[in-house]
């Protein structure tokens, strides 16, 4: 958990601008984004192109970087979906290390993210969709450099996040975590093994999922690697649970565009919505967590995590069978 412990190292602007011009030859104007674990800037030539620069003085970042840039590489040509195009450095390389500093440029995808825009079955259908077809071009490349560096986002931490419970308040909210928790271990993580694993994004969030005119974009892969494919369905349907009256809280519609690409396994069917509460779980538990570590960045810490209880609470009144059911449902839509 170290590496979510502290917070990035800020390098200067000029400091940015002097490794854009020695490794790619650019100049241009330099804005410092929010971020968690990496520094991200972006950039604006003065031609108007706008490119994102991703540095980090941390060692852990090497290998995250190598994996990011590799990924984006082997994306290029996909069909179905957006993703970052990276820029190669003066040498010809995906990114660049050097004594203290490690990064990369890629091209800035133009579009709006998710949480910006109106719900639609239709756009969530698509969503859901292009996630299919990310992970079928991911599926082709497991031998992506860092894609089995520790990552707390990754499933395998999973059962050591009880012990962030402490930081969370009192009441209904933190017994359905223990809840989605207990059943995770006891129902799930012992069968993960039998599902289909590749390389994965790991956080198709609405932060990290574009609307793109009428294609779907994917950006930041910086949680990405191996992991169970199922896990990227589960990520981004989490997101998406916001409708009481709907069993899958309005996530039907993704489900279903996914599996139209993608068809699931009974095994992937039955673990979805486990997987889901889970996912929501971690995510309220690392974030309460880190926001107690860091409370001048809560409200950046914490954009996803009243989604994340809206939606723990819609699918914690559901048995497990009932989850099931519901997702058999959608998908049998997705084939009418």
């Amino acid at each position: 958990m170290s590496a979510l412990a502290t917070s990035p190292g800020i390098l200067e602007t000029d400091v940015l601008g002097a490794l854009l011009k020695r490794h790619y030859g650019l100049s241009g104007e330099i804005e410092i984004l929010s971020s968690e674990v990496e520094q991200t800037a972006e950039i604006r030539l003065p031609i108007g192109e706008r490119l994102i620069f991703k540095t980090a003085s941390e060692r852990p970042a090497v290998e995250s970087f190598r994996f990011q840039s590799a990924a984006l590489i082997a994306l290029e040509g996909s069909k179905g979906f957006v993703a970052p195009t990276i820029l190669r450095t003066l040498d010809g390389a995906a990114m660049f290390e050097e004594a203290g500093v490690s990064g990369y440029l890629q091209t800035l995808v133009e579009g709006a993210p998710l949480h910006r825009e109106a719900r639609s079955p239709d756009l969530l259908d698509r969503c859901g969709r292009a996630l299919a077809h990310l992970d079928r071009a991911l599926a082709l490349h497991d031998d992506l450099p860092g894609a089995h560096r520790p990552v707390l986002w990754h499933i395998g931490c999973w059962p050591r996040l009880i012990e962030l419970e402490r930081h969370l308040p009192e009441g209904e909210m933190r017994q359905a975590v223990a809840r989605a928790m207990r059943d995770y271990l006891r129902r799930v993580e012992p069968v993960l093994g039998d599902v289909p694993w590749q390389v994965t994004h790991n956080d198709p969030s609405p932060f990290n999922t574009l609307a793109a005119g009428e294609r779907i974009a994917f950006i930041d892969f910086g949680d990405g690697g191996f992991g169970p494919r199922i896990q990227d369905l589960a990520i981004a349907a989490s997101h998406q649970v916001a409708d009481p009256a709907s069993p899958l809280g309005g996530a039907e519609h993704l489900i279903a565009g996914y599996g139209s690409i993608l068809p699931l396994s009974k095994l992937e069917t039955t673990l979805l919505v486990g997987l889901m509460k889970a996912r929501q779980s971690a995510l309220i538990l690392i974030n309460h967590w880190r926001a107690s570590l860091f409370p001048s960045e809560t409200a950046y810490i914490m954009k996803n995590v009243a989604r994340a209880k809206t939606g723990l609470a819609i699918l914690d009144r559901q048995s497990p069978g009932e989850g099931e059911a519901a997702v058999r449902a959608a998908l049998a839509a997705s084939s009418r």
